[in-house]
């Protein structure tokens, strides 16, 4: 049996540069493959717009399979689309109806920049990491299994922070465009661990002051952030953000 194909419109935001003002402009594609990615079919659009002679939608993207983070925009008012613990690029055209109107946007934050269309500058996440510098476990040969004494609860929590890919997801859906669960996982990634203990109070408080340098809001528990993520990062991060840095302000 033939597999019924969709014809979607869509409401994409064209932005020349960082400069530009930008808006929407409406777009059809039709006959898409309800098992194409949504990225996908960008891609045949893009097609259709070059042999027309007409500038392509710049998106970000890399991998396109939810690991690298660089793909993500606002489909239909919620950060990456449609489907929960999912990146833009594992949206599936089937998560939408035939006929459907389909509205796409950049993540909309102050420390995230439109550099064209719905690609954002997300380099203050790359600062906010480098002002949390290193830790000072030796380098070399394996060390021995119980060179650290881990506890199995906190080793499987310390993954699950370190899980977070740097969308910006988090950013875009807070009404405040707060970094604190981003923050708040890569704190929480060594803070976990014996080996991230030694530099934890510094750390935490360079890259908090970072975070605050780069314009981002601040956290009022709304929640938004963990209901986007595609890593379903728990908000149990930001809090132990806020105990560390607290614990670090009292030394």
């Amino acid at each position: 049996m033939e597999k019924k194909t969709l014809n979607i419109k869509l409401k994409v935001w064209r932005q020349e540069n960082k400069d530009a003002k930008g808006s929407f402009k409406d777009y059809e594609v039709k006959d898409v493959n309800p098992d194409m990615s949504f990225l996908e079919m960008l891609d045949e659009l893009n097609e259709e717009l070059i042999l027309k002679d007409e500038i392509p939608i710049e998106f970000d993207n890399d991998c396109r399979e939810g690991i690298c983070g660089m793909c993500g925009m606002v489909i239909n008012g919620t950060a990456h689309g449609p489907k929960s613990g999912s990146t833009t690029c594992e949206i599936r055209m089937r998560h939408f109806k035939d006929g459907d109107t389909i509205l796409m946007e950049p993540w909309r934050a102050k420390p995230f920049p439109v550099l064209k269309d719905l690609v954002v500058d997300k380099s203050a996440f790359d600062r906010i990491m480098a002002a949390g510098g290193y830790t000072s476990v030796r380098t070399g040969g394996v060390p021995e299994a119980r060179t650290f004494l881990v506890p199995h609860e906190k080793a499987e929590e310390a993954m699950d922070m370190a899980a977070c890919i740097g969308c910006g997801a988090c950013v875009a859906a807070c009404p405040n465009a707060s970094a604190s669960l981003f923050v708040g996982a890569k704190v929480s990634q060594f803070a976990l661990l014996p080996q991230g203990r030694p530099e934890a109070a510094r750390r935490v408080e360079a890259m908090v002051a970072q975070m605050d340098e780069e314009g981002f809001g601040a956290c009022s528990n709304h929640g938004e952030c963990e209901a986007v993520c595609p890593k379903e990062i728990s908000i149990k991060a930001i809090a132990r953000m806020r105990r560390e840095y607290l614990a670090a302000s009292i030394k």
